[in-house]
């Protein structure tokens, strides 16, 4: 078996205090937005624990994402829909959620690290991290504000597409979400331009069942950008 690739601690030459962590989540879903974050720390109130999203319980990464957003100096999530993906492609989508993110912020960064291995092309000053969640704390504050946002419009979602076990795999293409995609249809918020969905719009058709009002129980605002004060 392949051993993890163990990177050292990231050295930002910024050292300054309004550097701005960017992350997305839901790159890989057949359906949902792209959504990421943009977090700015407050050095005066750190916040212990931080780390890549994926590693963390779902009742950490909550926590986390209350004390993110009560603590950090600034704080915005930017997204694209489902059908801007199915225009741009889901790689030019996650480049422009992460500027609409960037631009949203209530303090204008002065430096902006991104996780992977490239920046969208914006007019902030940059450089992509590899592995970035796990090396560098503005980054991992941005990956638990759009993991637990996105997770959180999967499980409203649910409510209004039942059968689809969207509340537990958040929408990747799992055994089941196949299953019922081919079985029930291809709702209005899957991503067409993804070939499975392609192929059950061919083979299925829409969702026809009946849908009932979306529950609002979502504790966070659903606005494009979401700032702190």
């Amino acid at each position: 078996m392949a051993r993890a690739l163990v990177l050292p601690p990231f050295e930002c030459a910024y050292q300054g205090r309004l550097l701005a962590g960017v992350d997305e989540v839901g790159r890989g879903p057949l359906i949902g937005a792209v959504v990421t974050a943009a977090v700015i720390l407050n050095p005066d109130r750190p916040i212990a624990g931080l780390a890549d999203s994926k590693k963390l319980t779902e009742k950490k990464r909550n926590a986390l994402y209350d004390e993110i957003t009560e603590h950090a100096t600034a704080w915005c999530l930017g997204r694209c829909e489902a059908h801007e993906i199915d225009q741009i492609n889901i790689y030019q989508a996650t480049m422009i959620a992460m500027e609409r993110a960037v631009a949203g912020l209530s303090v204008a960064p002065e430096y902006v690290l991104v996780d992977g291995n490239k920046c969208p092309e914006w007019h902030w000053p940059s450089e992509p991290v590899i592995k970035g969640d796990s090396r560098v704390e503005a980054i991992s504050a941005a990956s638990i504000l759009a993991k637990v946002t996105r997770d959180r419009e999967m499980v409203a979602m649910e409510d209004k597409y039942p059968g689809y076990g969207l509340a537990k795999h958040k929408g990747y293409p799992t055994p089941v979400h196949m299953e019922a995609l081919f079985r029930l249809g291809v709702t209005p918020e899957h991503r067409k331009s993804f070939r499975p969905v392609q192929e059950a719009l061919e083979r299925v058709g829409f969702f026809k069942e009946s849908v009932a009002p979306a529950v609002d129980n979502l504790h966070y605002p659903t606005d494009l950008f979401e700032n702190s004060d």
